[in-house]
């Protein structure tokens, strides 16, 4: 019986991998499905709330910054969902440059992360994994590249020079590093509703471009877009399979783009016209993120 019990496990794991890789192998649009509730309880009334993250959590030069070692505003999106709730407790211990490794590992003065954890979190929202995948070096990387084919897509060449999309295979590597993460947030937190935010659009979702202000070619917006949009539906994926809600936060943030003109982005461009890190999310790209939390945690109350 035992023995029997242990291949199902083993069959359902194998079944798992095939789906998430044909996912990621396919279309590049994020599934349409809401993840469902999780396993955990814990309301949002008198939360005692805990946010995990990098700095697209955090909200770096975003005033009023708060931690210097880890550029963390105290207009971030865990500080609006926080005083929505009337958090009881809150602890913000998101920051700049986070990986999934620094949920265990410190980063300057800021203790690893999951230590703020606690069999009493009655709410954990956690945004990570854009770091592990790489996302500063390949902007750094499509800027670069840019100039040797302006019109074309040499970004997208570059990656896939060996025949197969680098970026596919990071996005494939990075999933069981989240998912380590969320094993480790339930373990810490067993009673806490656990949300995993995704990633904002950074790109137009029209696949069309806006070079110089964003240097990237031609044809590689369309290609990075894609790229996002399959990060994403890794990140749901895994949320799903490891008891966290979903909040999309690149289907609400549409239309406020780096390429949109400076009163209506809600991502900074390379050269910030506002207070806030490029490619990063304004104030007011915070402020979606809090109402995309909010939207989920309270569903009706809040609009997207």
């Amino acid at each position: 019986m035992q023995r029997d019990i242990r291949t199902g496990r083993q069959a359902g794991r194998r079944r798992k991998k095939v789906t998430f890789l044909a996912a990621l192998g396919g279309c590049a649009l994020v599934a349409a499905s809401t993840a469902p509730a999780a396993a955990h309880g814990g309301g949002s009334g008198g939360s005692r709330y805990v946010a995990l993250g990098d700095s697209y959590t955090s909200g770096p030069f975003i005033p009023r910054q708060v931690d210097a070692n880890c550029a963390r505003s105290d207009h971030n999106y865990p500080s609006l969902v926080a005083g929505q709730l009337r958090a009881s407790l809150f602890k913000d211990v998101s920051c700049g440059g986070a990986t999934t490794e620094n949920m265990w590992k410190p980063q300057g003065t800021n203790g690893p992360q999951l230590d703020a954890l606690s069999r009493n979190s009655s709410l954990v929202t956690v945004q990570i994994g854009g770091n592990d995948f790489g996302f500063g070096s390949i902007i750094g990387t499509c800027a670069r590249l840019a100039p040797q084919d302006p019109i074309g897509n040499p970004c997208q060449r570059h990656y896939g020079a060996s025949g197969v999309d680098q970026l596919t295979i990071e996005i494939a590597r990075t999933a069981p590093k989240v998912a380590r993460v969320l094993e480790a947030v339930h373990d810490r937190a067993p009673r806490a509703r656990v949300l995993f935010v995704g990633y904002p659009d950074l790109l137009p979702d029209d696949g069309s471009g806006c070079a110089p202000s964003v240097p990237f070619a031609t044809r590689d917006f369309p290609y990075l877009r894609d790229t996002a949009k399959r990060l994403n539906l890794m990140l749901r994926l895994v949320a799903r399979w490891n008891h966290a809600e979903y909040v999309d936060t690149y289907g609400p943030t549409i239309g406020h783009d780096m390429c949109k003109p400076p009163a209506e982005r809600w991502i900074e461009p390379l050269q910030p016209a506002s207070q806030a890190a490029p490619a990063h999310p304004n104030a007011k790209g915070e402020e979606a993120m809090a109402r995309a939390v909010l939207a989920r945690l309270t569903p009706g109350r809040h609009g997207r």
